[in-house]
């Protein structure tokens, strides 16, 4: 009979080893499931960027280049990187009327034009759009939304998001100002800045 009460205790002291250990175990196992969760995250990051670890832009280059078409650059690339990137400029292209330096946003086409448009834009279409040929930038506070869709990496839906905040807010006071419309950012306004005036 003495020997019920001993294997009681034992059994008594060994439920409660059994019940630290699984506690101490749940908890390594947990902190170690919390170690790995960023380890999942980090690859994922690495998608969208190219093979020299830099974030890839693809820009389509038009006009008077030598193989025009959709190329892919890495991040913080100029136009003249585009239009070299299609071969470069053909002998007819006239690339005073575009903007070498300026930013590259993605998804933006870049437009060579060639001497004979320029010259047929300043003969015959000056008229009917003034603010978008070479000789003057598109003024941010009266230009319509067909000139504002013209400029580089503004297509119509930006343009609108432009005039909608002219109706609010009255005339631009400065080209800084487009920071506040939705969906135009630093880069986006580097890029358009020698193309507007407020």
């Amino acid at each position: 009979m003495p020997e019920i009460p001993i294997s009681r205790a034992s059994a008594l002291a060994l439920v409660g080893l059994l019940l630290a250990a699984l506690a101490l175990a749940g908890s390594r196992l947990a902190a170690t499931g919390a170690a790995s969760a960023p380890e999942v995250v980090a690859p994922l990051q690495t998608v969208a960027e190219g093979p020299s670890g830099r974030a890839a832009l693809v820009v389509h280059v038009v006009g008077a280049v030598r193989r025009p078409g959709l190329f892919r650059l890495p991040d913080g690339s100029r136009v003249a990187d585009a239009v070299a990137r299609a071969g470069g400029a053909t002998r007819a292209a006239d690339l005073a009327g575009l903007n070498l330096a300026a930013p590259l946003v993605d998804g933006t086409q870049v437009l060579v034009p060639s001497r004979a448009e320029v010259r047929a834009a300043d003969l015959g279409g000056a008229g009917s759009r003034p603010s978008s040929s070479p000789s003057g930038p598109v003024s941010l506070s009266s230009a319509t939304a067909e000139e504002l869709d013209a400029l580089p990496g503004v297509g119509p839906i930006t343009a609108q998001k432009i005039l909608d905040y002219r109706a609010e807010h009255g005339p631009f006071a400065s080209v800084e100002e487009l920071d506040a419309v939705p969906g135009i950012g630093p880069t986006r306004i580097e890029q358009l800045r020698p193309l507007v005036t407020p």
